[in-house]
């Protein structure tokens, strides 16, 4: 009963109280600095669940209809018919911006500062949950952006050239439209309208909707920028990321941080676009959707592909959500298709049918 009672008053006296439980394992003895010998236990793991953030729950839900085409659109897709240059501002002229009143022939800024709607701090932990409610084609009711004298932009140098550069002055024609002229980091000045410049930054996430006129940096070149409209928002469909139709017609499917919004876009912004056939193309995908007439192939497939305007029989080799990898035979050349492109042949008669051979053939302008 003494020596009991001589232990557990060792025990008491360490520095770090321990109480026997049935998760702990005796290891050796170790001796304190009071010279009192106590056990040092072995704890074993415990699991400890935590609920998730909202924004997490969202993103693992399934995506809704408004999101994205359906999976039984999807799985009888199959069966659908249905993918896919000069230095000065002349080509300024034709367009003008609306929704401009005149101001005075100078100014520092184009926009009166307004309180910026409020946001989260982390907008990239809201990402998914935006995207998986918000993934529609409306415009949202935000603010613009002010874009003033010294504020660093992408400027358009040619249609699908655009280069970083800084604005050093803001001009009224005498019709109201403002011009922008912009100082290049390389080398030249260039006087553009609003749609063709870019924010620098990176868009916030409620800026975004699908037709949004962006400008996109190449993932393997940081100085070549490229425009193009916006066709898909992050969903667990696309594997949450961004796809991008350029204005040359190349699907490319990119991540926030290659996004630049375009500053003033055009209130129609297939006028932007210089293909009539890719011009077709876009107005078509924005009527179908949220559900774009595609067709659904397998690796191995063959099918014909436009190249350099004649069709050309090729192979699938890899699939990627919307799009389709494919190896020409003739030349062994790779791209890039959409699967629901005017390149493809079915759904080339659809989408020339549905807009008028005159019009998509019309490259006049």
């Amino acid at each position: 009963m003494d020596s009991q009672d001589t232990t557990t008053e060792n025990i008491s006296a360490s520095p770090c109280e321990c109480v026997p439980s049935m998760n702990e394992t005796p290891s050796k003895r170790t001796q304190l600095e009071n010279g009192s010998d106590s056990l040092t236990l072995i704890k074993k793991a415990v699991v400890v669940l935590t609920r998730l953030p909202e924004y997490k729950i969202s993103a693992l839900r399934p995506p809704t209809p408004q999101q994205f085409y359906s999976e039984d659109e999807l799985l009888s897709s199959s069966d659908s018919d249905m993918e896919w240059e000069p230095e000065d501002d002349s080509c300024d002229s034709d367009f003008s911006v609306s929704n401009k009143k005149p101001k005075i022939t100078k100014l520092k800024s184009d926009t009166i500062r307004t309180p910026a709607p409020p946001t989260s701090t982390n907008s990239n932990n809201n990402a998914f949950a935006h995207c998986s409610h918000d993934t529609t084609k409306v415009h949202p009711n935000l603010p613009e952006e002010e874009v003033k004298v010294d504020m660093m932009v992408l400027a358009r140098k040619r249609p699908m050239r655009w280069k970083r550069g800084k604005i050093v002055e803001i001009l009224t024609k005498e019709d109201g439209r403002l011009k922008y002229k912009v100082s290049f980091e390389e080398k030249g000045k260039s006087l553009v309208s609003g749609h063709h410049i870019a924010f620098d930054n990176t868009p916030k996430l409620e800026q975004l909707y699908v037709g949004a006129r962006v400008v996109v940096r190449d993932q393997d070149n940081k100085f070549r920028f490229q425009p193009g409209i916006l066709a898909e928002l992050p969903s667990r469909k696309n594997r949450l990321r961004f796809l991008v139709f350029m204005d040359d017609h190349t699907p490319v499917y990119v991540g926030l941080p290659f996004l630049h919004l375009v500053c003033r876009p055009l209130e129609d912004v297939l006028e932007n676009i210089p293909d009539s056939h890719h011009k077709c193309f876009i107005k078509q995908y924005l009527k179908d959707w949220p559900y774009p007439h595609v067709t659904q192939y397998r690796v191995g497939q063959f099918l014909n592909a436009e190249l350099n305007g004649v069709p050309q029989r090729c192979e699938v080799q890899v699939v990627d959500c919307s799009l389709v990898q494919v190896i020409f035979q003739d030349n062994q050349q790779k791209e890039w298709i959409y699967r629901g492109s005017v390149r493809l042949d079915q759904h080339r008669a659809r989408i020339l049918g549905l807009n008028g051979v005159e019009e998509c053939n019309d490259d006049s302008e």
